[in-house]
């Protein structure tokens, strides 16, 4: 059966996250019922990553085997005639070898929170950003961010219900990057590993924040790491600033 990798961007904010689930709107269902539009006996899709309820993608991958030999252009096309008008967009078709899978052959996954700090309500970035009204200091937040980059042991910063085998991850990258905006500043946080624990970047982030708010300092970040205790943790931050921005791959489907 030819297999084909999907590049997905989606609004996360309509659904209860990527997996399926019974009575419940997802993104993996979403994609699934648009395949079996195509195909009605098709099984399902594979992911990279299962995000959260109320987090985004703008690179999110899946991996789907078909009966048809497709042309990956238009599947694409016939996706995303299927999916209106939910806010899910099929970026990119292509087919790909029976060994490729989008979660196991993924070396590194990237993701982008927003935080806005202002005082003024949001409105066009409403629902995909973390809107907080005091002001932060972004130095402070990367001085914090730098005692987390490199293998550890964060049993500290993953929900109590995360299934990982080890708490034991290397994280490559998080960077937080400062912009001036109109009455406030937006902050970007970088953050790149081969796999994640789940809530890992949304517990980076709350506690970040409360660096930057003065009410933790960098080295408290080290203590709570070092403690390997979750209720060590600073607040966990809500869903809606953080983005599924992109998954490498040693043999890039979608080309650089």
């Amino acid at each position: 059966m030819p297999r084909y990798a999907l590049k997905i961007e989606y609004d996360g904010a309509p659904f209860s996250g990527w997996q399926r689930q019974n009575d419940l709107p997802t993104v993996q269902g979403a994609v699934e019922d648009a395949l079996r539009m195509l195909e009605p006996d098709f099984d399902g899709i594979s992911a990279a990553g299962r995000t959260d309820a109320g987090v985004h993608a703008t690179g999110q991958v899946a991996h789907c085997d078909l009966v048809k030999d497709w042309d990956a252009f238009r599947l694409m096309e016939a996706l995303n005639y299927h999916l209106k008008p939910l806010p899910i967009s099929i970026l990119q078709a292509v087919r790909v070898t029976d060994v490729f899978h989008a979660r196991f052959s993924a070396r590194e996954r990237r993701y982008l929170f927003r935080l806005i700090s202002r005082r003024a309500p949001v409105v066009h970035d409403r629902g995909k950003v973390w809107q907080v009204k005091h002001p932060l200091d972004g130095a402070a937040m990367q001085a914090g961010a730098d005692m987390l980059i490199g293998l550890h042991d964060f049993t500290t910063f993953r929900s109590t219900s995360c299934q990982a085998d080890s708490p034991v991850k290397t994280l490559d990258e998080l960077r937080v990057e400062v912009f001036d905006i109109p009455y406030g500043q937006e902050f970007h946080f970088h953050i790149r590993a081969r796999s994640f624990l789940h809530n890992q970047v949304r517990s980076f982030v709350g506690t970040l924040e409360r660096v930057g708010a003065g009410a933790w300092s960098p080295e408290d970040v080290r203590a709570a790491l070092e403690a390997k205790d979750r209720t060590a943790c600073g607040p966990v931050c809500p869903p809606q600033g953080l983005y599924l921005a992109h998954v490498d791959y040693p043999e890039l489907p979608f080309g650089a």
